[in-house]
């Protein structure tokens, strides 16, 4: 099938990067796919080879000469141009017109998934728009995951890639830290632990290499710490760097679930919200990863996940590492049995059309 993927650029490059990871692996299944965004810049470093199948369009489109595809997708609620509306209205056979949501584990994505909005009026009056949210369990559309992944993790050579970055550890014990985050008030105080046991830091580009290098100087070491700041990475390289590490810190969304398939320990900084809402957003997930998990262990992340989201006063302390990973694989697996983001898409236009 042919579809339109409509994204706007709001102030990170999560939206962009979650639309071009689907986009992507749309196209990699035989799918034709454009790709319409006000922003296409990240993808020069995100995505710099571009993918066999994906074009990428500016946001709007051209009203008079677009035709829309057999499948529209509204990401995030970013409200499609009126002209483009009009024209699917006007299609003998209209295209599945689908409002992609933001991944959460609060318990409304269960009850809102698939459910359809009809038009009334506007320029969409007799369609229906339906809500697709990517979610943690089989009553969600589930986790973007590229067919292969496990494979090419499963052949990933972390040594010679860290390597190549100018990192090796410098003693068997020696740590690896990724970290992605937005501006967090807790990172001085992360620095301060990660001292207390030979560690690299791997600092990716923008506001957590700017946070670093504010913290510790251009000398960039503290102690039994060293960071690197890395340049900015693509998709793929973002993941390899998750998969070299012994624990990432990750933000947003897109992030969020490529540390869950790493299957390292993590720790995810929901995006700041005015209205506070992330707090439920972190509780929710919390929730539902550690269920099932050790009583001692699940106190313990809830504990630190709440100081680095600033959610507590509480001194930041990092769990074992040992039974920590252990729960993360068990977790991994859990998702693993449920049904991949894209081909519950795939799947649930069939049924529409």
């Amino acid at each position: 099938m042919k579809w339109d993927l409509f994204c706007r650029v709001v102030d990170n490059f999560g939206d962009i990067g979650v639309c071009w990871r689907l986009a992507a692996d749309l196209a990699a299944r035989g799918e034709q796919v454009r790709l319409f965004t006000d922003d296409a810049s990240a993808l020069a470093w995100m995505a710099p080879a571009g993918a066999a199948g994906v074009s990428v369009a500016p946001w709007p489109p051209p009203a008079a000469a677009f035709e829309p595809a057999d499948v529209v997708v509204e990401a995030f609620g970013c409200e499609l141009p009126g002209a483009v509306v009009a024209g699917m209205a006007l299609q003998r056979r209209p295209p599945v017109w689908i409002n992609l949501e933001y991944l959460s584990a609060e318990t409304y994505v269960e009850r809102s998934h698939r459910l359809p909005s009809p038009r009334s009026r506007g320029p969409g009056a007799g369609l229906d728009k339906w809500f697709f949210y990517p979610g943690f369990t089989p009553s969600t559309g589930g986790l973007l995951r590229e067919p292969g992944l496990r494979q090419r993790q499963a052949g990933f050579d972390a040594s010679s890639w860290l390597a190549a970055h100018g990192v090796r550890r410098q003693t068997q014990d020696t740590r690896v830290v990724s970290l992605f985050c937005y501006d967090n008030p807790s990172l001085p105080e992360l620095l301060d632990v990660l001292t207390q046991r030979p560690t690299v830091l791997l600092a990716t580009a923008g506001r957590a290499a700017r946070q670093v290098e504010q913290a510790l100087g251009t000398s960039l070491v503290r102690g039994c710490l060293r960071a690197v700041l890395l340049p900015l990475l693509s998709q793929a390289g973002y993941d390899q760097l998750l998969w070299a590490c012994d624990l990432n810190f990750v933000r947003g969304e897109d992030s969020w679930v490529r540390a869950q398939w790493a299957g390292q320990p993590f720790f995810w900084q929901a995006y700041p919200q005015a209205d506070a809402a992330h707090r439920a957003k972190l509780e929710a997930f919390l929730d539902r990863f550690l269920a099932g998990a050790p009583a001692d262990l699940a106190g313990a992340i809830r504990a630190a996940s709440r100081r680095w989201n600033a959610q507590s006063t509480q001194p930041l302390v990092l769990p074992a590492q040992a039974p920590w990973r252990a729960h993360v694989l068990a977790w991994r697996e859990t998702l693993l049995a449920q049904a991949d983001l894209c081909s519950q898409l795939i799947g649930f236009v069939a049924e529409r059309r």
